[in-house]
């Protein structure tokens, strides 16, 4: 019995397929089908006259019959044909022919967002937070349109290969559906998992009804989950209509508080608690990019231990040398090469070897298909990533105790190099040797802990790594590296550069290929532009601050009625000088990307003959200036934090 429906379908399919490629023989040749559901089948053809690939959306026949559909169908398809925008699918014609209709639409090879989180599981938040972005400005474009989708689904959103792009398909038109399926069985995604409360009850579709269904594709692609499931559709759209979805971070490990709440949002049953619009949203999106810029794993590890010497190994290592060095001393023959070779071994072990480790360890993440930049980036995020819980712990500034370890280690060293000097005296040659031990004595052990201290602070190790990997020794290693071309599956695809690392990177390039005289004018172009860099960096980390606390106000103020008026009105006071102090930080931020922007386009034109000197060395003193200025900002944002 099996075998024989299975047979009449295969028959029917097929019968679909020929007749259809009849109707339409001279202008498109179908190649195959590329999937159906309840609008319709889907065929990859070949248009004859312009020789490119389309897709071919055909209506399914019982539903072309009926006038109603049929009309509904092709209004719709036409003005969805309307739309161009980078993250639409274009729809190249609308037509119907004898029994048939239709609509081309350009093919995208990659796959759909539901065959994604099938096969490879959930996307890391990075990757999640930047296709709802792509999605929302496609409907933010679209309801700009007057148009509004109706069944934003993973179906309907496809991931172009090479690029990763979403491109959002089928606006205005899948507005039939023939049941629910789950992730785990049927075909593909029924609507009813993704459908707005206001949709399940019959009431009118809008913008927001859209926000909804996309909040329910953020949280099926971050947990590979869907917040209402059931046997039949009845089941499920009773409860889009009447049960909560639950907190996204409760099923979705690791998510960031920012994306996780945004998609919360959209879940909302009520429509006046989602956001505003789809730009919005894409806004939102962008800010979670921003709050965790998501780095793939090689790089992660290169950042954390590969792309280092670590203590342990590294004081074995010069345990080792020293032993070696020693035992080339000795045994050397004749005996007067017992220097060379002493100095020959430390040599060869502090610069041949650490240089030869590095090298071998830069071509396993170049072979995983990144760069320098990246490597960089890394550090730069492995930096950021821990500096809110050191300044937590041991302040922005250097505390007490390290200004005193400072000054001891200053003082003594000062001593014992003073007493080193009149040690050369006989007469003072006493006195001197036991000030100069004392002064050792004092000196070392405070320089040691006020270093220690500072490292906790600034963890001086990630940055001395990410110096030589930017420099030129990270110059040289990846230098002579073969290129590699494509990106391995590996990675991600996506690696982050703020603006100001890109700006910053291509202006230090530009440095490093001027003639050295040019370069020993401009020799502190370099320090200049690591300052700007770091102070737009800390402006961001400060504005994340600031828009988190911002946030939480605004949660906050949803209880103002039940707060006595005195408090409230403290806390609205609060919320002001919040918004001000922001706008400050977002004005810093611009300007010191505009200084590394201008730095950059100045040596440009240097190099291209149209700039001088001169002009570049006033823009670094106006950049100084704009690093000042954001130096005093960051001095003073603790009193509104604390007021808070």
């Amino acid at each position: 019995m099996e075998v024989q429906r299975r047979s009449s379908t295969t028959t029917a399919l097929d019968r679909l397929f020929v007749d259809f490629q009849s109707a339409v023989a001279g202008r498109y040749s179908i190649e195959r089908e590329l999937g159906r559901g309840g609008m319709g089948v889907v065929y990859l053809a070949r248009e004859v006259r312009l020789d490119r690939p389309v897709a071919l959306k055909l209506l399914p026949p019982v539903l072309a019959a009926q006038p109603g559909p049929r009309e509904r169908f092709l209004r719709e398809a036409r003005l969805a044909a309307k739309l161009s925008h980078p993250n639409i699918i274009p729809i190249h014609a609308v037509d119907e022919v004898a029994d048939y209709v239709f609509f081309a639409m350009a093919y995208v090879e990659g796959e759909t967002l539901t065959e994604r989180v099938r096969n490879r599981g959930p996307l890391p938040p990075g990757d999640a937070a930047r296709l709802l972005r792509e999605v929302a400005w496609a409907l933010a474009y679209a309801h700009a349109q007057g148009v509004i989708h109706r069944d934003v689904k993973p179906d309907n959103i496809m991931l172009e290969a090479g690029s990763g792009r979403a491109l959002v398909a089928d606006f205005g038109i899948a507005a039939q559906v023939s049941g629910a399926a789950g992730v785990d069985g049927g075909d593909v995604i029924g609507t009813p998992e993704f459908m707005s409360p206001e949709q399940a009850l019959g009431e009118k579709v809008d913008a927001k009804s859209d926000l909804y269904s996309l909040g329910v594709v953020g949280y099926f692609i971050l947990s590979g989950r869907l917040p209402f499931t059931g046997k039949k559709p009845t089941e499920v759209l009773a409860k889009q209509v009447t049960e909560a979805a639950r907190p996204v971070t409760t099923v979705a490990d690791g998510t960031p508080r920012r994306l996780a709440q945004t998609i919360d949002k959209c879940l909302a049953k009520e429509r006046d608690e989602r956001p505003e619009s789809a730009a919005t949203l894409a806004e939102q999106m962008s800010l979670a990019l921003e709050q965790r810029k998501e780095l793939p794993v090689p790089l992660r590890v290169f950042a954390k231990r590969g792309g280092r010497f670590r203590d342990l190994p590294a004081f074995l290592y010069l345990g080792g040398i020293t032993t070696l060095s020693v035992f080339a001393a000795a045994t050397a023959s004749p005996a007067g090469l017992g220097l060379f070779a002493w100095v020959g071994t430390w040599l060869v072990g502090l610069t041949v070897v650490p240089f030869a480790l590095l090298v071998g360890r830069a071509a396993r993440i170049a072979n995983n298909g990144f760069t320098r930049d990246d490597v960089v980036t890394a550090f730069r995020s492995e930096l950021e990533s821990g500096s809110e819980e050191r300044a937590y712990e041991y302040g922005r500034g250097p505390s007490h105790y390290e200004r005193v370890m400072r000054w001891m280690s200053v003082a003594g060293l000062s001593v014992a190099g003073v007493g080193a000097l009149l040690a050369t005296s006989a007469a003072l040659a006493p006195v001197a040797g036991i000030a100069a031990l004392l002064g050792l004595m004092v000196g070392l052990p405070a320089g040691g802990l006020a270093l220690a201290r500072l490292q906790r602070r600034r963890d001086l190790d990630t940055e001395i790594w990410m110096r030589i990997w930017r420099g030129p020794i990270g110059r040289l290693i990846f230098g002579r590296l073969p290129r590699m071309d494509a990106r391995p599956a590996l990675s991600s695809g996506f690696t982050f550069r703020p603006t100001e690392l890109v700006l910053g990177m291509a202006a230090e390039r530009l440095f490093e290929e001027l003639p050295k005289e040019t370069r020993e004018e401009l020799r502190e172009l370099p320090d200049v532009l690591r300052r700007l860099e770091q102070d737009a960096g800390r402006m961001r980390v400060r504005l994340e601050e600031l828009n988190d606390a911002l946030q939480g106000a605004e949660e906050r103020g949803r209880l103002s009625g039940q707060i006595a008026g005195d408090i409230k009105e403290k806390r609205d006071r609060v919320v002001t000088d919040l918004e001000n102090e922001r706008e400050l930080v977002q004005r810093r931020l611009k300007d010191a990307v505009a200084a590394l922007e201008t730095i950059r386009l100045n040596l440009l034109k240097l190099h291209a003959g149209a700039g001088s000197v001169q002009s570049l060395t006033t823009d670094l003193t106006l950049a100084r200036e704009a690093a000042q200025e954001v130096e005093l900002l960051l001095q003073g944002h603790k009193e509104i934090e604390d007021a808070l």
